[in-house]
């Protein structure tokens, strides 16, 4: 590795915000929180598909990938984030460099590729994102960077997250280094107001943001920057003039939170979106700090208005699932904000959650889930797909909710399944969300199908066996 790329490591594991790491002393702290690559990972499993999850989702921006074209194929459009306007990002950008790059260097090559993306597509702003081939053939990203954006009057921003740097987690807090270290504070917003706010490590999932915006507008929140989902690059260059910022997964970009209150003061929580009583707490808290920082006192009677009545709404909403789904065992296969947040939503729909898995998730992950379900909380380390069977077969769970990599052992098991993570198609956030989650686990649930594959293949049958032997 670099030496720069290993003083930005050592930097991003020096994080004030972690507990876990500020318990250490200053050796292990040193050492960070690094981990065993699997050789041949890639999806999941590397800092360069960590750090381009966090970062896509700006969609005005050109994401350029500098290495062999297989990294940008293994991360082009992994994630449904959603987009309002711009298509950008949904576009794969990769130098897409040969074995004679390798042996002769290919910074000319990446410099002529973002002359011909700016040329052509007129980006807002080109992210250069480093790998691990060209990592190790030592091209300096950083200079042609500088280079580039002195030529082409284009802000062109390097994301010094080669795989072999670290897992995926190390990934994302590298390419919010980046925001940090290029982007945020470097243009000011029009305008600003004392409501101001911006929301960290939200990526708009299947359109999860628009669900939860509507609510802070009817307040009159303004949301001046969502890092990253649906975002724009000048929004995110100005984010440093909010007055609070909500972190939805701390696991992400922690880094970004902590920064921007040592920096410009900033003061951050972390809430989620996920259920009904934790939007409501996510709304009040939002205010509360806005308050402190000078909004109006009356933002607190009109969230409490807002309240009421998206409480009573949706609780109207989804009494007849929850008469249905009242007693039905839930396994989460899920990491990260999700191993908590989704088991207080599963609760309110009356569901029970028999275990909850915490591979991705922090100690206060952890933590906040012992409060949620108590002493007995089962928290599952790392579950293989041949234990995610047995508990599926042997009943001890009527439906799975996880990603789409376990969802065939759910099938096998003739059991319903339903997707929670990245992949899906729905939005679960806001008030709205949790309907929408309670509609789609019932019908997961009680879907006709269940009953046909459960029962005896036709030649499986005593009638059918007596038929044939008379």
């Amino acid at each position: 590795m670099s030496p720069s790329l290993t003083a930005k490591i050592a930097e991003v594991f020096d994080e004030p915000g972690c507990d876990i790491n500020q318990a250490k002393d200053a050796k292990a702290r040193k050492k960070g929180c690094t981990k065993q690559l699997t050789p041949g990972a890639a999806a999941g499993g590397c800092a360069f598909d960590g750090a381009k999850i966090a970062l896509q989702p700006i969609v005005d921006v050109a994401h350029l990938v500098h290495g062999p074209i297989a990294c940008e194929g293994n991360s082009w459009d992994n994630r449904h984030s959603a987009s309002s306007g711009p298509q950008m990002y949904r576009t794969g950008f990769t130098t897409d460099i040969t074995e004679l790059d390798v042996i002769y260097g290919a910074e000319k090559r990446l410099f002529k590729a973002i002359r011909e993306v700016i040329e052509r597509q007129d980006p807002a702003a080109v992210f250069v994102y480093q790998t691990c081939v060209t990592g190790m053939i030592g091209d300096d990203i950083e200079a042609v960077c500088r280079r580039a954006a002195e030529r082409f009057g284009k802000p062109v921003i390097p994301v010094n997250a080669p795989g072999f740097a670290g897992p995926k987690n190390l990934g994302n807090k590298l390419g919010a280094e980046a925001l940090l270290d290029h982007v945020i504070g470097t243009i000011e917003p029009t305008y600003t107001t004392p409501t101001d706010i911006n929301i960290i490590g939200e990526y708009n999932l299947s359109g999860e943001l628009w669900q939860v915006k509507p609510l802070l507008d009817a307040l009159g929140v303004r949301v001046l920057s969502c890092i990253s989902g649906d975002g724009r690059y000048a929004e995110v260059a100005a984010a440093h003039r909010a007055r609070a910022n909500m972190m939805v997964c701390s696991k992400s970009m922690i880094n970004v939170a902590t920064r921007m209150q040592q920096r410009w003061g900033i003061p951050y929580f972390e809430g989620s979106f996920y259920g009904i009583s934790d939007m409501s707490s996510t709304v009040r808290e939002i205010t509360r700090l806005l308050v402190e920082r000078g909004a109006d006192a009356s933002l607190r009677e009109r969230a409490e208005a807002l309240i009421a009545a998206e409480e009573a709404r949706a609780w109207e909403r989804i009494r007849a699932y929850r008469e249905r789904l009242a007693g039905k065992r839930v396994l989460l296969i899920t990491g990260g904000v999700k191993s908590w947040s989704v088991v207080a939503a599963l609760q309110e729909a009356g569901l029970e959650v028999v275990g909850t898995s915490v591979k991705k998730s922090t100690r206060e992950d952890k933590q906040k889930i012992v409060e949620i379900m108590g002493d007995d909380a089962h928290m599952i380390d790392d579950l293989s797909p041949r234990e995610m069977y047995a508990m599926l077969k042997d009943a001890k769970a009527d439906i799975m909710l996880s990603g789409g990599r376990s969802q065939f052992v759910a099938l096998k098991a003739r059991m319903p399944w339903m997707d929670i993570n990245q992949e899906r198609h729905h939005a679960f956030a806001g008030y709205e969300g949790m309907v929408t989650m309670v509609e789609e686990i019932h019908k997961a649930l009680f879907n006709p199908v269940w009953q046909q594959v459960r029962a005896p293949a036709p030649w499986e049958s005593k009638d059918t066996l007596l038929e044939a032997v008379a």
